[in-house]
């Protein structure tokens, strides 16, 4: 329901243009003279004015003006008398949105009324996703680049990260996967002291124990087959700065003591070498890992986590900050379009309906991959449900378990995994390392994936 204002010193008039408003279902405002018009105005709005164009005082160009000045997206419609249509096209010049002569016809009035009010609400629409674009941009040019979110959840790991990027101390970054740990030491490092220093981040999971000995501490030359020359690990390559140990959970039982006394005493002795390399770095961790069990069971040491667990931060899965899952959609839209469908600048009510239901497991980034899947496959310039990854689909798990009745829930899972991944590697143009990107796995659990079902 819109709210119309009707202006014109005609009483007869005013009448007769209420009554069609109300037909269609609006409410109105009127008034006798420009001047209360725009009075009506400032104190209640309106999303449509229709004004006289001849009037004593205030004329309907003039309320046009100040129409424009209070409120641009509102539409303005002039009523002309007989003989006075050229200064109406003078007065839609200046802005108005559309004339009518007397005497007035009802039904163009309730016509042009519903066209007026469309146009209001297109206005008022991309005014909104512009308003929604530059508060995305400020996200990502502000101190928390990508850490978007407005939700109570988000606000206190903001509020936190504030607090002990103040300070040197090692902070400890708990969380699921996909809930953008990395993102949030790279916020410590900005607004920490370290920021003009490097950011050196190590994914402790992706080598074996040598390599990760070697990558963190460095070597010398011949000192194993194929050390050509010295190389410097990432603690010295961090000096003055940060360096992020991802998925220190991973870290091999035998490099946890040197790792622990590196943390303690920041010194250290490259690999196959006899000089011992100070640094100066702040040690920020994380893991998807319950390191509380992995020390209770053993596979982890009590005194590395008490030395990486100085400072604590839980980041929250996605399934508990729901309220952020639109703002994410629209700022994953906006960075990805250019790259997959540059068309695209919004997702439909529907389709977000299905993405908030959704559990999503894989978190921020299961979210990413989602929306840049829908991008691909969507058409105009919105997402559709249509587009949506097949597990977004509500007919999808329904349809395989009617399909296959017959087979145990294992079965149906590893089948809609199997249509997933093929999907995936089929739009990555069999590209083994952008399905794993698409799918939020590792290169190598990929590898084993695509020989478990046979699809390369």
């Amino acid at each position: 329901m819109a709210l119309v204002l009707i202006i014109d010193d005609n009483e007869t008039i005013r009448d007769g243009l209420a009554h069609a408003v109300k037909k269609l279902g609006h409410t109105f405002l009127v008034a006798a003279s420009g001047a209360v018009g725009m009075e009506l105005m400032r104190a209640h709005g309106a999303d449509f004015v229709i004004t006289d164009l001849k009037m004593e005082g205030m004329t309907g160009v003039d309320v046009i003006k100040a129409v424009a000045a209070l409120d641009a997206d509102v539409p303005v419609m002039v009523l002309t008398g007989y003989g006075t249509v050229d200064v109406a096209v003078e007065a839609m010049k200046l802005g108005a949105f559309d004339f009518i002569t007397k005497p007035v016809d009802a039904s163009l009035v309730r016509l042009k009324t519903e066209r007026a009010l469309e146009l209001c609400a297109n206005r008022r629409g991309r005014r909104r996703s512009d308003a929604f674009s530059e508060y995305l941009q400020r996200e990502t040019d502000d101190r928390f680049v990508e850490l978007i979110g407005q939700s109570d959840k988000m606000l206190t790991v903001r509020r936190a990260i504030e607090k002990v990027a103040a300070s040197d101390t090692t902070v400890f970054i708990g969380g699921e996967s996909g809930t953008g740990k990395e993102l949030v030491a790279r916020a410590i490092h900005r607004m920490s002291r370290r920021h003009a220093g490097p950011f050196v981040k190590v994914n402790c999971s992706a080598l074996t124990e040598s390599l990760l000995e070697s990558e963190l501490f460095g070597h010398e030359k011949g000192s194993f087959t194929g050390a050509i020359r010295q190389k410097l690990g990432r603690f010295e390559l961090a000096e003055g700065g940060t360096l992020f140990l991802d998925e220190v959970g991973d870290v091999p039982a035998a490099m946890q003591a040197k790792l622990l006394r590196a943390l303690q005493e920041r010194t250290f002795e490259r690999v196959g070498g006899e000089t011992t390399v100070k640094v100066d770095v702040r040690v920020l961790s994380a893991t998807n890992k319950d390191l509380d069990k992995e020390v209770a069971e053993g596979r982890f040491r009590q005194d590395l986590f008490f030395r990486l667990h100085v400072i604590p931060l839980a980041l929250p899965p996605l399934r508990e900050r729901r309220d952020d899952i639109p703002l994410l959609v629209q700022h994953f839209i906006g960075k990805l379009a250019a790259k997959t469908n540059a068309r695209i600048r919004s997702i439909s009510d529907e389709a977000l309906g299905r993405v908030l239901a959704y559990h999503w497991p894989g978190n921020v980034r299961e979210l990413e991959n989602a929306v840049e899947q829908a991008l691909v496959f969507a058409e105009g310039d919105t997402i559709l449900p249509a587009a949506l990854p097949p597990f977004l689909q509500p007919t999808g798990p329904s349809e395989a378990l009617s399909v296959n009745r017959a087979l145990a829930l294992p079965e149906i899972l590893e089948d809609l995994e199997r249509q997933l991944i093929l999907k995936a590697y089929e739009q990555s143009g069999k590209v083994k390392t952008e399905t794993a990107r698409l799918l939020g796995i590792k290169t190598s659990a990929l590898y084993y994936k695509l020989e478990k079902y046979g699809i390369a």
